[in-house]
């Protein structure tokens, strides 16, 4: 425990608890990608799959932390666990959030061709993305991280003036 708690820089026991919801929402989330190919093949060979796509994920994910490590300035490499469930949670968010506000303004697949639903249900997801980014990093105990990441991305959508 003491490997792993120098490794990732950790100096006290709660710090543990963002390694541990990372891993469950990695597990979770292999557990979905699974279950998603191989509901109708039973939960054994969910089971397997699942574990079989968690250790290709963890692989994947610590290999992007080692590139990230030197681009993101943190004060610890634990925080950068803490970053990407941030990142997690607020992708999943915004579209949890952005189906109700389309169905709100009444827009359907059936009223509307599927093509511009499309456009328009990313767009209100891209809204309401930027929106919750700040405010689960600000949850998170990240906001200034999260505000400098989405200063830069409005930049590149060409809103810059909405930052003077």
């Amino acid at each position: 425990m003491e490997k792993f708690k120098k490794q990732w820089e950790i100096q006290h026991n709660w710090q543990l608890l963002f390694p541990f919801f990372g891993l469950l929402i990695l597990g979770y989330s292999a557990f979905k990608i699974s279950n998603a190919f191989l509901k109708n093949y039973g939960l054994t060979l969910t089971i397997v799959a699942s574990l079989l796509v968690f250790f290709l994920l963890l692989k994947f994910i610590l290999i992007i932390f080692k590139k990230l490590e030197k681009k993101w300035i943190l004060d610890y490499k634990w925080e950068m666990i803490r970053v990407f469930m941030v990142f997690a949670i607020t992708g999943s968010s915004s579209l949890i959030v952005g189906r109700p506000i389309i169905k709100l303004i009444g827009i359907t697949k059936e009223n509307l061709n599927p093509m511009l639903y499309w456009v328009l249900y990313i767009i209100i997801g891209l809204v309401f993305y930027q929106i919750l980014l700040v405010s689960f990093g600000w949850l998170f105990g990240q906001f200034k991280f999260f505000w400098k990441f989405e200063k830069k991305m409005l930049r590149r959508f060409g809103l810059k003036r909405f930052l003077d």
